[in-house]
């Protein structure tokens, strides 16, 4: 395994960083497999955990600290993150103080662990005032609780802000941006890792594989295998009759592809490129199985020609997401119409 700065924080991870998003309820149930999986990972060299307290409503946190004690905590650097609803109690989720300071303990309980490497805002909330949300995470600093704090999905401007407000009012900053990146989806080379290159943030890209559509599955002129259950509970991302999943499947088509003529599998592919960034610190694997594990594997040692990413970019053009539902946040001013409204008759 290779290791990258995160940022300019001086600590060292592995390019692939372990999203464990399907271990528990919401993929893989059996909590002995998916320690299986994850002793796989880090004994071959990755350093480097992902989980959030929604996973699967606390479960994957639990699996992960199961996975970790015994001494191996020690070795690895282990983030979450909080936003997500837990519960029904209006106050159970979300960015303010109060939320935070509780669900940081509830994360420190399930993941069986005195501090968090790297606690991120798993969303933003421009209902809460950010000066609170880095005001309660530079406490958690200060407490020892927490080591850095990150983003996720934060729109340029709100990356912008956080990092004014933390200069401006003396909280602790941002270190790591966590957005969606993949060859389907681009639009962060607009400007998102333009950003943390300016700002030395380590950016941890999610969903490489497009949610599946990278995964190899596809392949011109062949009936795809069994259909994902993530497919079925995101239509929007997944649905081939909508127009911008048609596009999806003619590009990755068109990927598979070019992928064959290199002699690579998609998959590689596909992480190779969003390794390709020099803003990238560590892409996120999202695996279920060992299977999935393994051929995510050795991505790390790829380097791709500049004829392979100039077809890519010929493909997918560089700052195009083909479909927003990719984009994992969108504005309330742009989901809510009555945002965009002066009046409300």
């Amino acid at each position: 395994m290779t290791y990258r700065t995160l940022g300019r924080t001086g600590v060292k991870v592995s390019q692939l960083c372990l999203g464990t998003m399907m271990f528990g309820a919401y993929g893989n149930p059996d909590h002995d497999d998916s320690i299986r999986v994850i002793h796989r990972a880090l004994d071959a060299g990755i350093n480097f955990l992902d989980t959030a307290d929604v996973y699967s409503q606390g479960e994957s946190e639990e699996i992960v600290g199961k996975a970790l004690a015994g001494g191996r905590r020690d070795d690895v650097v282990l983030a979450t993150k909080f936003h997500g609803r837990l519960g029904d109690d209006p106050n159970h989720a979300g960015n303010s103080r109060r939320w935070i300071i509780r669900e940081v303990e509830n994360s420190l309980r399930r993941l069986q662990t005195d501090w968090i490497d790297l606690y991120q805002v798993h969303r933003p909330e421009p209902e809460t005032d950010l000066d609170e949300t880095l005001g309660a995470l530079t406490d958690l600093v200060r407490q020892g609780k927490i080591r850095y704090i990150g983003t996720s999905t934060f729109l340029p401007s709100q990356i912008v802000e956080a990092q004014w407000v933390a200069e401006r009012r003396q909280r602790e900053r941002p270190v790591t941006e966590q957005p969606p990146y993949s060859m389907l989806a681009r639009a962060v080379e607009r400007e998102v890792l333009p950003l943390a290159e300016q700002y030395g943030i380590g950016v941890l890209p999610w969903s490489p594989l497009a949610g599946g559509w990278l995964s190899g599955r596809y392949r011109r002129g062949e009936e795809p295998g069994t259909v994902s259950s993530r497919a079925a509970r995101q239509p929007a991302r997944h649905d081939q009759a909508l127009p911008e999943n048609a596009s999806k499947l003619e590009a990755t088509y068109a990927l598979t592809e070019l992928a064959d003529q290199a002699g690579l599998s998609l998959i590689h592919l596909a992480l190779a490129f969003v390794l390709e960034h020099p803003a990238v610190s560590s892409v996120i694997i999202g695996p279920r199985t060992f299977e999935h594990l393994e051929a995510a594997l050795g991505s790390d040692k790829i380097s791709l020609s500049q004829e392979v990413l100039d077809r890519i970019d010929e493909i997918v053009p560089p700052g195009t997401t083909i479909n927003q539902a990719d984009a994992g946040y969108q504005p309330p001013a742009i989901e809510n119409a009555r945002l965009r409204r002066r009046s409300l008759s």
